[in-house]
This record gives structure tokens, sequence and C-alpha cells, in this order.
């Protein structure tokens, strides 16, 4: 093989596998909390799913999570093995303020692991929902995800998790059962598979490459 083509060859095979490489280590952040729901309508009952990752550089465990709601007119938590959930509720407004699980001594999320906490509550009529929360670690530590998204769109730091509300209602104020993956679910599916398509590209091109090089 000539030299020039030579180098075009090593060049073209280090530039697919930086691409490939990239597109591996891109996606969701899923080391924030993240929220989902199943066909979240606005003024209907649905379940909330938080994700909650420990991590911690310490090796402290997450021993408690505190939800701030939007003031929701009903909330009703999951039983969780070893972790109590305490409501805080305004009895004059009839509404749900905040969350609290607990951990009992012993039990936390550690930085390999991660909790799923899940409630039932009744969505306000909004478009979109914020949820903040508050991450307490064992050595006392405390991370606040309460930061709404940056003017340009990009994601802050610690970003709140939000929730689009998009279902279709069902009479009598229950959502209809979804069909579709929820949102979230939908969007980062999307996004793996498409990721998935490049990267099996890049690798087309890679064989190809090494192909010609060997013939």
């Amino acid at each position: 093989m000539p030299p020039l083509a030579g180098a075009s060859s090593r060049a073209l095979l280090a530039t697919a596998a930086v691409a490939a490489a990239g597109l591996l280590s891109a996606g969701p952040a899923w080391a924030h909390v993240h929220v989902d729901a199943d066909n979240p309508t606005p003024g209907t009952t649905s379940v909330l799913t938080f994700r909650v990752p420990g991590e911690s550089d310490t090796g402290a465990l997450t021993t408690q999570l505190k939800v701030d709601l939007p003031d929701v007119t009903s909330a009703r938590t999951e039983v969780m093995p070893g972790w109590t959930a305490k409501l805080d509720r305004d009895t004059a407004a009839g509404t749900v303020r905040t969350i609290t699980w607990t951990g009992a001594p012993g039990v936390g999320i550690s930085s390999e692991q991660f909790a799923l906490f899940r409630v039932s509550v009744k969505l306000p009529d909004a478009a979109t929902v914020s949820f903040p929360v508050t991450q307490t670690y064992s050595d006392g530590s405390v991370v606040r995800w309460d930061q709404a998204p940056l003017p340009d769109g990009s994601e802050p730091e610690h970003p709140a998790p939000q929730l689009a509300l998009t279902g279709t209602p069902a009479e009598g104020g229950h959502a209809a059962p979804a069909a579709a993956q929820p949102a979230g679910s939908a969007d980062n599916s999307a996004r793996w598979l498409g990721g998935g398509a490049l990267v099996v590209a890049a690798a087309a091109l890679v064989a190809g490459l090494v192909s010609r090089r060997r013939s």
C-alpha cells in the first residue's frame, strides 16, 4: 500500500475509534436523581418513580431522601423494606408538601448502587412539574437537586428532577392505560437506539478499513 494511503487509513481508523468511544460514553446523566411516571397527565393520579444513585466519593451511604411536592392534594408511598416514609401535610390547605424517606440503621445506598422510591400522587394541572430533592449521606453531607435549567437550555450541576405532563386524561380523573413508555423513558430509549446505530456504523467502518489494509 502506498505510504499516503496507509497514513490515510490509519487516520480514518483513529477517527472511527474515537467516534465509537464517544458514542458509547454519551447518554443520559444517570448520575442525577431522576423522575419518571406512568402516563403523566395533568389532574390525574399517577405513580412517580424517583431513581436515586449513591454518589459519595468517601464511601458514605445515602440514608435520607426528601422530595418537595408541588402541593399535591393526594400522596401515598409504596412500602419499601428498610425505609420509612413521612408525609408533611398542610392540613388547612389539604395538600402534601414533602415526602421524606429515612433508612433504618445500617441501611443506605452506596456509591455502587441506586434505589427506586415510588409514590402515587394526584398531579397538578400544569405542563411541567419540578420535584426538588435533598439527598443526605451518612457522613452528614447534603446534596440539593434543586437547580432549574440554565437560560441556554443546558443542564446545571444539580438539576431538579422534572416531569413533563403529556398523557391523555380518561373519564373520572384517572390516567388512561399507557400504550407507550413514559416520556422520559421513551426519550432515553430513543437516544440509546440512535447511539447504538451510530456505534454499529462506526464499527463497520473500522472493520472495512482493517480488511482493506490486510488485502
